[in-house]
């Protein structure tokens, strides 16, 4: 139960510090690029690089600190991370086709669902 609690309350901060930095680093672009979003993911992948390789070569921080940092804190912020530290992990461990495939299933089935949805409920009427 406490590994949940401490996703959760870094699922909490991580949440509000995406909104926050992102809707900080927008403000000073004015143009429609989401800067912001490139920011946090990026942030966020870089975070995870730093904490993932001190918990694999050093075995830094509890496991409910792990927990509370990479899926709650980090999590929350970007799932891009994950994605990041996954990929990453695949080329490390020479499954360059995994790795390739991982790339393209995320990127073109993800904005692939988001386009389904977005046609689903315009035919809809909604």
């Amino acid at each position: 139960m406490l590994k949940f609690t401490m996703i959760g309350l870094g699922g909490l901060l991580g949440a509000i510090g995406r909104y926050t930095l992102s809707e900080f680093v927008q403000r000073f672009h004015s143009t429609s690029f989401p800067a912001g979003t490139l920011v946090v993911n990026v942030l966020g992948c870089f975070f995870l690089g730093v904490v993932m390789h001190l918990i694999q070569s050093q075995g830094l921080f509890s496991t409910h600190t792990r927990m509370f940092i990479t899926v709650g804190l980090l999590g929350a912020a970007t799932t891009f991370s994950t994605f990041g530290h996954e990929t990453v992990t695949l080329l490390d461990s020479g499954k360059v086709g995994l790795a390739f495939l991982n790339v393209v299933g995320n990127v073109v089935l993800g904005f692939s669902a988001v386009w389904l949805g977005t046609t689903l409920v315009r035919a809809s009427g909604h």
